[in-house]
C-alpha cells in the first residue's frame, strides 16, 4: 500500500512538472518564431513601404539590414546580461522592447523613424533570443526532453523564415504594410504573459565587462555592417574594407581584454573544447545555407518562374516541412549516435539538394524539380542543426549558458548575413556576365510587355541563381568535412545522463 501511494504521489508530482515543461517550450518556441519571422516578413512589404513613405532606393535595404545588424551585433551582450541578471528577466525586457519597437515601426511616418524602429527591434531580439535558448539548456533535463525541445527550437528557425514570407504577403496584400509590424504586438504580449511559466534561470555573480561589451559589440557591428553592405556594393568597396579593418582591430582588443579580465563577457575557455568550437563554426555555415538558399530560391521563383509573392510563400512550404521533419528525426538519433554521425550526413544531403537546385532552368517544373530539391536541402540542414546546437551548449556551466547560447545565435545570424552577401554577389556576377543589369532588363521587359527581353533576362538570372546554388553546395560540403574533423565527441544526449545528473544534484 505504501509503495502504491508513493507511486501515485510521484505520478501526480511528475504530471504538473511535465505540463510546466510543455508550457515553457510553447513560450520559448513562440518567442523564437516571432524573432526569426522578422528576418523575412518585411521583405515582401518593401515595395509598398517605398511607395507609401517615399523611401530612397539607397535607404530601402536598411529597413531589413537595421534589424539584422543590431540583432547580430548585440547577441553576445544579451546572453551575458541574462547570465548576470536573470534569463527570464532579460527575456521579458527583450520582448517588451521588441513589442514597443513593432508598434513604433507600424506607426512610423517617415523612413528615419522606421529604420530606427527596426534597429530597436534588433535590440529586443538580441536580449530575448539567447536567453530563450539558454532556458532550454538549463530547464530541460539532458536526454529526450532536451533533445525534443531543441528540435522544436530548431524547426522554428525555418518555420519563421517561411511564415514571414507567407504572412508578409498576406498582410501587405489584404491589409497594409504596417501590419507586418503590428502583428508582433499580440504575439509578443501573449509570449510575455506566458513567461510566468519559465524559471528565472539563475543569476550569476560579478559585474558586466563594460570595456569588453563596447569593443565586442563594436567589432560585431563593424563586421555585420561590412558583410551586409558587401551584398550591395561589393567586397572591395572602400567603406566595406574600412568596416572589416575596424572589426579586426576591435576584435583583437576584445580578445586581449577577455584574456585579462576576471569576469569576461566571453569566457575564452568555451572554445577550448574543439567539439564546441567546431559546432559554432559549422552552425555559421548552416546559417549561410539556410537563409542564402531560401533567398535565392525566392528570387528564382518570382523572377524566373514568374510566381507572385503569396504563391512564392506557399511554394516555400516544403522548406519548413523538411526542417521540421528532420529536426524530429535528429532529436531521436542523437540519443543513440555521436553528433557527427548525424550532422555530417545531414550536411552532405543538404549539399546534394543545393547541387540539384543548381541544375534548375527556365523550363524546370516546380513539382518535379524545385520542390524535391528544396525539401532535400532543408531536410539535410535540419538533421545537422539539432546535434550541433546540443553539442554547443552541452555541459556548459550554468553561469555561462547564456553566453554559450548567444554564440549559437550569433553564429547563425552572422552566417545568414554572410550567406546572403556571398551567394548574392556570386549570382549577380554570373547573371551580369551573360546579360549586364539582368534584373533591370527583366523589370523593364515586364513593364513594356516585351517577351524577348523577359526571356533573355530570365535566362541570365537563372544562370546567376544556379551558380549561387552551386557555390552554396560547395560551402555545405566544406561544413560536412569540418564536422567530421572537429566534432569528435562520442558522448550523446542519452536519457540515462538525466538520472546521473539528478543523483549528483541530490
Amino acid at each position: 500500500m505504501s509503495a502504491a501511494s508513493a507511486d501515485q504521489s510521484q505520478t501526480s508530482a511528475a504530471s504538473p512538472a511535465g505540463r510546466r515543461l510543455g508550457l515553457s517550450l510553447l513560450v520559448i518556441a513562440t518567442a523564437q518564431l516571432m524573432l526569426v519571422l522578422d528576418d523575412s516578413i518585411a521583405n515582401i512589404a518593401l515595395p509598398s513601404i517605398q511607395a507609401d513613405l517615399g523611401v530612397a532606393a539607397a535607404d530601402l535595404p536598411w529597413v531589413i539590414n537595421a534589424y539584422v545588424l543590431v540583432f547580430g551585433a548585440l547577441l553576445l551582450f544579451g546572453g551575458r546580461v541574462g547570465d548576470l541578471f536573470g534569463r527570464r528577466r532579460v527575456l521579458r525586457i527583450g520582448l517588451a522592447v521588441f513589442v514597443a519597437a513593432s508598434l513604433l515601426g507600424g506607426l512610423a511616418p517617415n523612413t528615419g523613424l522606421l529604420i530606427a524602429a527596426r534597429a530597436l527591434q534588433g535590440l529586443g531580439a538580441a536580449l530575448a533570443a539567447p536567453n530563450a535558448l539558454a532556458l532550454i539548456a538549463t530547464t530541460f533535463p539532458i536526454g529526450k526532453p532536451r533533445n525534443s525541445a531543441m528540435a522544436v527550437y530548431g524547426a522554428m528557425s525555418a518555420v519563421g523564415i517561411v511564415a514571414g514570407v507567407l504572412l508578409g504577403g498576406a498582410l501587405t496584400g489584404l491589409l497594409d504594410w504596417r501590419w507586418v509590424f503590428f502583428i508582433n504586438i499580440p504575439i509578443g504580449l501573449a509570449v510575455l504573459a506566458g513567461t510566468g511559466a519559465l524559471p528565472e534561470g539563475g543569476r550569476g555573480r560579478g559585474r558586466l565587462d563594460t570595456p569588453g561589451a563596447v569593443s565586442g559589440t563594436g567589432a560585431m557591428v563593424a563586421l555585420v555592417y561590412g558583410v551586409t553592405r558587401a551584398g550591395e556594393h561589393g567586397w572591395t568597396d572602400a567603406v566595406n574594407l574600412a568596416a572589416f579593418t575596424v572589426a579586426a582591430v576591435l576584435l583583437a582588443v576584445f580578445l586581449m581584454l577577455q584574456a585579462r579580465t576576471d569576469v569576461p563577457l566571453l569566457p575564452l575557455g568555451l572554445f577550448a573544447d574543439r567539439n564546441r568550437a567546431g559546432s559554432y563554426l559549422t552552425i555559421l555555415f548552416i546559417g549561410a545555407g539556410l537563409l542564402g538558399s531560401f533567398y535565392l530560391l525566392a528570387l528564382f521563383l518570382q523572377q524566373v518562374l514568374q510566381f507572385g509573392a503569396l504563391k512564392t510563400g506557399v511554394a516555400s512550404l516544403p522548406f519548413a516541412a523538411g526542417i521540421i521533419l528532420a529536426s524530429g528525426i535528429s532529436s531521436e538519433l542523437v540519443e543513440r549516435l555521436a553528433p557527427r554521425l548525424v550532422a555530417a550526413p545531414g550536411l552532405v544531403l543538404a549539399a546534394g539538394g543545393m547541387f540539384w537546385l543548381s541544375t534548375l532552368t527556365m523550363d524546370s517544373s516546380y513539382a518535379g524539380h524545385v520542390m524535391p530539391a528544396l525539401f532535400l536541402t532543408s531536410f539535410g540542414l535540419g538533421l545537422a542543426f539539432v546535434p550541433l546546437t546540443l553539442t554547443a551548449v552541452h555541459r556548459v556551466a550554468e553561469d555561462r549558458a547564456g553566453v554559450a547560447s548567444a554564440l549559437v545565435n550569433m553564429a547563425q545570424q552572422i552566417g545568414a548575413a554572410l550567406g546572403l552577401a556571398v551567394l548574392t554577389t556570386v549570382s549577380t556576377a554570373a547573371a551580369d556576365e551573360q546579360l549586364p543589369g539582368a534584373a533591370q532588363v527583366l523589370q523593364q521587359g515586364l513593364a513594356v510587355d516585351d517577351p524577348g527581353a523577359v526571356a533573355r533576362a530570365g535566362e541570365a538570372l537563372a544562370q546567376g541563381y544556379t551558380t549561387g546554388f552551386l557555390t552554396g553546395a560547395g560551402l555545405l560540403l566544406a561544413a560536412a568535412v569540418l564536422v567530421a574533423a572537429t566534432v569528435a565527441t562520442r558522448g550523446t544526449q542519452r536519457t540515462a545522463e538525466t538520472a546521473d545528473a539528478v543523483k549528483a544534484a541530490a
